[in-house]
């Protein structure tokens, strides 16, 4: 599978996808950010005798980040609250999500706004971290 998308950061969980689950949402809860949802694609499509790899994503964010962002911009609220992808894939465990530099170029944000979006990085590179 080619993770190499433009504009999208893949990294290795050396957790299953359940396991990087929780510890995502330990880690967004742990720095006073809100889980709004899990989604669980694979489970929906499976209750609908469809097969997909294991699938899920974690929307979380803050409104103290991320509202001067909408409000600067509308329709970034299209790609906020943030979210993470985690997903099976041959025997390995992805971790997907928009690179916040891609989301400043869309939205056109200044560096203010644009560092409200880069706590990704720090929060996904602790969550693959051992």
């Amino acid at each position: 599978m080619d993770t190499n998308v433009e504009g999208i950061v893949t990294k290795v969980s050396p957790r299953s996808v359940d396991d990087t689950i929780v510890r995502l949402t330990e880690l967004v809860t742990g720095r006073g950010m809100k889980v709004f949802a899990v989604i669980d694609h694979s489970g929906e499509a499976k209750s609908h005798g469809l097969d997909l790899r294991e699938t899920k994503v974690v929307i979380f964010g803050s409104p103290e980040a991320g509202t001067p962002v909408m409000e600067h911009e509308p329709l970034a609220a299209l790609d906020l609250p943030l979210k993470v992808l985690v997903w099976a894939d041959d025997g390995a465990t992805r971790v997907s999500y928009t690179r916040p530099g891609t989301l400043a170029i869309r939205y056109h944000l200044g560096d203010d706004l644009a560092q409200r979006l880069s706590g990704i990085g720090p929060l996904t590179d602790a969550l693959v971290s051992a």
